[in-house]
């Protein structure tokens, strides 16, 4: 700045020559930007020659002064020479001239003039009121504004969306109720929302990352002022929002099929069939407010062939079955808010924006600028769920948490990038089962936080009552009897080809006996001619877990066997009745196989071998017994886990009684899988 004479430059600005002023001016929107120049600029009369430059120069001289002065704007100097003359004369540029260079300068000004306070100037000359007298002049200076945002040039993007941006701002915060909501919808008209969209999920976002995260901010801010307007019947426009709703139901052919005789002018159900709660709907919009009304209202506006044939397709059920589309569409509505954080504040993501350049992908979101887009996938996603499930109304919380769940999953797991087209038919698309397990998952994550050590301690209940369960069943198994291969290599004899064993009725003695054919019912325990003590088991071992060989699936020797070992009884013991005795010293006594079993088949190997070891007192080792163990504990959790909120008070003070049932004992089972 020292080597700028501030009185020349003046003076040159000044100059018949176009050469001399545009090198001037040149040389004055370097300098322009710091407030010391500025003032020296200004006490030598700069000020009216660079005015005049801006209405009347042209090319880069033009260039070069719209550049200057939009830089002294910004140092809170040179208000003195906005008037509605320059005003008129920027917006003709941005209507007319197509240069880029020009472009950027007087979208800068407009930006600087909107954005000042209306304190520091006249009220004429604030905010958007500024510019209404020249877009009256130059009405296509929006739709001109919007077309800016497709421009090639990044800067020139960023300078007509930050003049988008200060115009929107200013028309939610001093414009009437009844005036601004024209404003937003003529710019959306104009289709600005698809123009910034696809700027959201440009590459080179970096460059419009300040403009872009404030216009998201934005759309946020309309969201909370539409969600924070009562719905009031006593306006027109909510009043005509209603009516507009409840005609498009076609009320005449659904009070025809609900077979009444009422007066149609007197329904009873005229909001309830709607699936409001009651016959005041104002009532259900609490929550959501007026950005509630026009979800609902817009849904019904552009699917009124699905959205009455939903109506006349439920209107010949049960009150109980029907869906309650409005309340669907309310509680939509909320999901979608809390998913994109409506009430955060933009201050944190504008500050990490000015300090890194990383994490564009988690702080924009351009899926929230199609918010109608997603209301309306997700109502119809909660219609498909309430047919698929054959839900009823007091299963409409259940239906709302699995909606929000699908929600979370496909909005919040779709990148940047992602187009909202495919998000819709994943929506669409996504299979309730896979629903079911996303629920589980996030279920036992959300407890896990909660709970900690709390939901350790059930889950290490519920795994001990799944091994009794089992060990019951195994040994269920063991006192029914079953058929087995003969060994070849028994003492059996030799004409027998089939064994027969059973547990007794006391769990003490394991009976078996041989045959050379199966009958059609099984032998009587008492009819089995041998018997194993149970109490002289020193092992139980078996090559379960090995697949069967392709030879012995095809012969009728099964591979699979369970020897089982134990410790032979003393001599004077020996005989048919081997096993009764328990006298002698285990240390003395010779271990031996006392029998060996070769089951049919995998699962009945299963059965036995763990039914055998746990009646034993030890661990079951197979893979299916295991699986069984987990199922039956997993299913006990997620019972649990479904039925249970965090202020639930069966975690408070001491469990209660357990309901009795006089002369039942311990002695029961149930058998939930059936043949398992």
């Amino acid at each position: 700045m020292e080597t700028v004479n501030v009185p020349e430059l003046v003076e040159r600005l000044g100059s018949d020559e176009d050469a001399v002023r545009k090198m001037a001016v040149f040389k004055l929107q370097t300098n322009i930007g710091d407030p010391s120049f500025a003032d020296l600029f200004i006490a030598e009369g700069g000020l009216t020659r660079l005015r005049y430059l801006t209405l009347h120069a042209s090319g880069n001289t033009l260039a070069y002064s719209l550049t200057s002065f939009s830089r002294l704007l910004d140092v809170d100097k040179g208000w003195d020479c906005v008037d509605e003359e320059m005003v008129e004369r920027i917006v003709e540029l941005i209507v007319t001239h197509p240069l880029v260079n020009i472009l950027r300068g007087a979208m800068s000004i407009l930006v600087s003039i909107v954005s000042q306070p209306s304190s520091m100037r006249s009220a004429e000359l604030s905010g958007f009121r500024a510019l209404k007298p020249a877009i009256a002049i130059y009405p296509q200076f929006l739709e001109m504004l919007v077309t800016r945002l497709s421009s090639a040039d990044h800067a020139l993007c960023a300078n007509a969306l930050q003049l988008i941006n200060s115009l929107m701002r200013d028309s939610i915060t001093h414009d009437s109720e009844a005036e601004w909501p024209k404003f937003i919808q003529k710019l959306q008209d104009l289709g600005v929302i698809r123009a910034v969209y696809v700027l959201m999920q440009d590459p080179a976002l970096q460059d419009l990352a300040h403009p872009l995260m404030e216009f998201q901010s934005l759309t946020k801010v309309l969201l909370r002022k539409w969600r924070d307007i009562p719905l009031d019947q006593e306006k027109p426009e909510h009043r005509r929002a209603l009516k507009g709703i409840h005609l498009a139901s076609n009320p005449e052919k659904n009070e025809e099929a609900d077979d009444t005789r009422r007066s149609r002018k007197h329904h009873p159900e005229k909001w309830r069939r709607l699936g409001f709660e009651s016959e005041s709907p104002v009532v259900d919009f609490h929550e959501v407010g007026f950005l509630g009304m026009m979800d609902l209202a817009d849904y019904v506006r552009s699917h009124g062939d699905e959205f009455q044939k939903l109506l006349l397709e439920h209107s010949t059920k049960p009150a109980g079955q029907r869906c309650p589309i409005a309340r669907a569409s309310l509680a939509v509505t909320s999901i979608l808010y809390e998913h994109f954080e409506v009430e955060k504040s933009d201050m944190d993501d504008s500050k990490f924006i000015s300090e890194s350049r990383a994490g564009f992908d988690k702080m924009f979101q351009p899926l929230l600028l199609h918010w109608t887009r997603l209301h309306v996938a997700g109502l119809q996603a909660f219609f498909r769920l309430w047919k698929a499930t054959a839900a009823e109304a007091e299963d409409l919380d259940k239906l709302i948490e699995l909606v929000r769940i699908l929600i979370e999953s496909v909005v919040g797991g779709a990148d940047r990038t992602k187009d909202v087209q495919d998000v819709e038919e994943e929506l669409a698309d996504f299979e309730y089962n896979r629903l079911r397990g996303l629920q589980m998952e996030l279920l036992e994550l959300t407890y896990e936080d909660a709970w900690g050590q709390h939901l350790r301690q059930v889950r290490d209940e519920l795994h001990h009552e799944a091994l009794q369960f089992v060990k019951e069943q195994r040994i269920r198994s063991l006192l029914h009897g079953c058929w087995f291969a003969l060994d070849a290599k028994s003492d059996g004899p030799k004409s027998a080809t089939y064994q027969y064993a059973q547990l007794s009725h006391n769990r003490r003695y394991l009976h078996f006996g041989s045959f050379d054919l199966m009958g059609d019912q099984a032998p009587e325990l008492d009819t089995l001619p041998e018997k194993i003590d149970l109490s002289l088991v020193s092992s139980v071992v078996s090559n379960v877990s090995t697949e069967p060989s392709a030879t012995a699936k095809s012969s009728r020797q099964p591979a699979t066997k369970i020897t089982i070992h134990g410790h032979a009884p003393s001599p004077s013991n020996h005989g048919k009745g081997t096993g009764h005795t328990r006298s002698g010293s285990r240390a003395t006594q010779k271990e031996v196989i006392l029998l060996t079993l070769r089951p049919y088949s995998h699962s009945i190997a299963s059965e036995w071998l763990d039914g055998l070891l746990m009646l034993l007192n030890q661990q079951p080792i197979t893979a299916e017994t295991t699986k069984l163990i987990d199922l039956v504990s997993n299913y006990g959790l997620k019972i649990r886990l479904l039925n249970v909120r965090f202020d639930d008070a069966t975690f408070a003070g001491e469990a209660p009684p357990v309901p009795a049932r006089e002369g039942l004992d311990e002695d029961y089972y149930y058998d939930v899988f059936g043949g398992v």
